[in-house]
């Protein structure tokens, strides 16, 4: 087999077994594209069973000369050992030669976040009297009420809100479903939207259930998210570098600063793991110095 067909197989299996979505398996086929590109480079003309871990450290050293970051290396380093998992478990190798490849150690570098002025500031910012204002101004209060990430707001459907039980469903990383409490003035934004100003579109059938759309009646794109957040940053004078995430963040931030449960906002983003809810969260240390004072028994 050649590379493209070892490639191919992994890809699939990402796809069907592992439940990844698009952007997941593009980034994954990314890496082992950038091993293979090296290899080609360098003229060592073989297959990936029989990449040895002098020919990985060679790699490394030559994505480092890149310039990229230890997160980029970091992140490409982890789609590589992945792609070996796969050969050993899928029993097209005997042995993983990424065993002993280390990662270069990276710290946790969190995004930014914004305080709560901060954020009335870019939702005031909006100027209702546009056509979009009022769906504009559904999002920001969406993705702050519920932590949502850019790709579960734009697929969220008219049919995943739950306004009377007080819930929205959020269909997130992996085909993974959750239930996500939403406040009632995001609840009030949805609704002034959905009423006045959405029932006024011509939809696109197939984006009928689709909650939030564009002016010709279909899905928004995730890079118009990022436009409209943007914009109001600009608007407003912020000298932060925000996206759709740094509300996500915010969220998440605001919680645990208001004596939230780690593990209740764990479930709320839909983070598989308690450490990745760590590196979203800011816990400041008036906040860490309360909690010890109040439930430590040498406090």
């Amino acid at each position: 087999m050649v590379w493209q067909d070892y490639i191919s197989e992994y890809l699939s299996y990402l796809k069907l077994e592992k439940s990844l979505s698009d952007n997941s398996i593009a980034a994954y086929k990314r890496d082992i594209s950038m091993l293979m590109t090296f290899l080609e480079l360098r003229k060592i003309n073989i297959s990936p069973t029989e990449v040895e871990l002098i020919h990985l450290k060679q790699f490394i050293s030559w994505v480092n000369e890149l310039g990229m970051s230890a997160r980029t290396q970091a992140r490409v380093i982890s789609g590589i050992k992945s792609f070996y998992k796969y050969l050993l478990i899928d029993e097209k190798t005997e042995s993983d030669p990424t065993a002993l490849l280390e990662a270069p150690k990276i710290g946790r570098k969190l995004p930014e976040v914004l305080s709560v002025k901060e954020i009335d500031d870019l939702i005031n910012a909006i100027d209702l009297s546009k056509p979009e204002g009022h769906r504009n101004r559904a999002i920001i209060e969406t993705l702050y009420s519920c932590g949502l990430r850019v790709s579960e707001l734009v697929n969220l459907r008219l049919s995943d809100l739950f306004f009377d039980q007080g819930f929205i469903k959020v269909l997130g990383k992996g085909k993974k479903e959750r239930l996500v409490p939403i406040s009632q003035k995001a609840v009030n934004e949805m609704e002034l939207y959905i009423n006045h100003y959405r029932s006024h579109y011509k939809i696109d059938k197939q984006y009928e259930d689709i909650l939030f759309l564009n002016r010709r009646g279909r899905k928004l794109t995730r890079v118009m998210i990022f436009t409209i957040i943007k914009t109001l940053a600009k608007v407003t004078g912020l000298k932060k570098n925000i996206s759709p995430h740094t509300f996500r963040h915010s969220f998440a931030s605001h919680l645990i600063d208001g004596g939230a449960d780690l593990r209740a906002i764990q479930e709320m983003l839909g983070h598989e793991s308690i450490i990745t809810t760590e590196i979203y969260t800011h816990l400041d240390t008036d906040y860490l110095r309360d909690t010890i004072i109040r439930f430590h028994p040498r406090a």
